[in-house]
């Protein structure tokens, strides 16, 4: 079996969708490679999303978490991208939008649960979430332009609306990364916590504040 044919055979298994009673996680589970957005890891997530869409009446919020406690997502993969022609590369671009706008437009709340890094492709889909929680050990960013490129799934438009126009554009323009205290300070993270226990438990918390306060 190619690398290649090896790499979309496992990445058919790199998102998992999780239910705790009316609580559903959906895991990005690539924690050799941080979690990186393939094409494969992509269409997965947007079926994920697309299912639980069709099951929101069941359900009362939807946690978006990677796993093996170093990468939130840490971007797109580059491996994959290096490989693809212009227009599969500009076609894994649309694949990021629709990603992040069925995410977007889940009729449930989505919280981002970042911990470790979430930079380029995985802070976009963090946007993409109604809110973001994160451990102290997360680090964010748009380090594309460090490869001659853009944030190619939208965020070029959302992170503005997150932390104005400024504060992105130089994010944006130098491709540095920020740590918790920063992105806190910039709005960009409405939770910090200590670790991924504490980040997990409150966001389910907050996730049941929100069902009981729109059932009542």
């Amino acid at each position: 079996m190619s690398d290649a044919a090896a790499a979309s055979r496992g990445d058919d298994r790199a998102v998992r969708v999780e239910r705790d009673g009316r609580v559903a996680s959906v895991v990005i589970d690539r924690p050799k490679s941080l979690n990186a957005l393939s094409p494969e890891v992509l269409r997965a997530l947007e079926g994920a999303f697309s299912e639980l869409s069709a099951d929101a009446g069941d359900l009362a919020g939807v946690l978006l978490v990677g796993a093996g406690g170093r990468a939130f997502v840490a971007g797109a993969d580059i491996r994959a991208l290096s490989q693809a022609t212009p227009a599969e590369g500009a076609e894994t671009a649309r694949l990021g939008h629709r990603v992040a706008a069925t995410i977007e437009g889940l009729p449930l709340p989505v919280i981002a649960c970042v911990d470790g890094f979430a930079l380029g492709g995985g802070l976009e889909l963090a946007l993409a979430c109604d809110f973001i929680y994160a451990t102290d050990a997360s680090q964010f960013g748009q380090p594309e332009v460090k490869l001659g490129l853009i944030p190619g799934f939208g965020g070029t438009v959302r992170l503005p609306r997150v932390v104005g126009p400024a504060r992105a554009r130089e994010l944006i323009y130098t491709g540095r990364q920020i740590g918790i205290d920063e992105a806190v300070a910039a709005g960009l993270v409405l939770r910090r916590f200590e670790d991924r226990e504490a980040l997990l438990s409150g966001a389910r918390e907050t996730v049941e504040l929100m069902a009981a306060a729109s059932a009542s």
